[in-house]
């Protein structure tokens, strides 16, 4: 799928997609901190609603650049409702192409931080999307 038009259960309404962006560079992944937290959802890949008309992949790449400054090129992982917050989230992964990561909207995100595999789970509290961590696990081995 690359359209943010797309539904997990093909029903007329579906509530707006979710891009979720996997960066990792140099055996490390791009979390960033809500301001406001989703239930336990606090830290996070950086992510935000898909715009009509908009691919998931060019959402990630969008918010990447709009949370944490960076420009990435990307490479779609795939679709879940996420078992947090019960959105439908695409999980696209990005390679940095450019910049530094930072508080690029500090209304929106609290802290940025690059992350090792071990430490992932002090960050997110629950297990992450299969396709998310096999990507991970390759991306991100010393």
């Amino acid at each position: 799928m690359s359209s943010g038009q797309a539904s997990l259960n093909g029903s007329a309404a579906p509530a707006p997609w979710v891009a979720g962006a996997v960066v990792a560079h140099e055996g490390r992944v791009l979390l960033v901190r809500r301001r406001v937290a989703e239930g336990q959802l606090s830290w996070q890949f950086p992510a935000g609603k898909v715009e009509p008309g908009e691919s998931f992949e060019k959402a990630a790449v969008r918010e990447t650049k709009e949370e944490a400054g960076l420009d990435a090129a990307v490479r779609q992982l795939g679709e879940q409702i996420h078992p947090i917050t019960g959105r439908q989230v695409s999980y696209t992964a990005c390679e940095v192409v450019g910049g530094t990561a930072h508080v690029a909207d500090a209304h929106e995100i609290a802290q940025v931080a690059w992350v090792t595999l071990s430490e992932i789970p002090r960050y997110i509290p629950y297990e992450l999307f299969k396709p998310v961590q096999r990507y991970l696990d390759v991306a991100l081995r010393p």
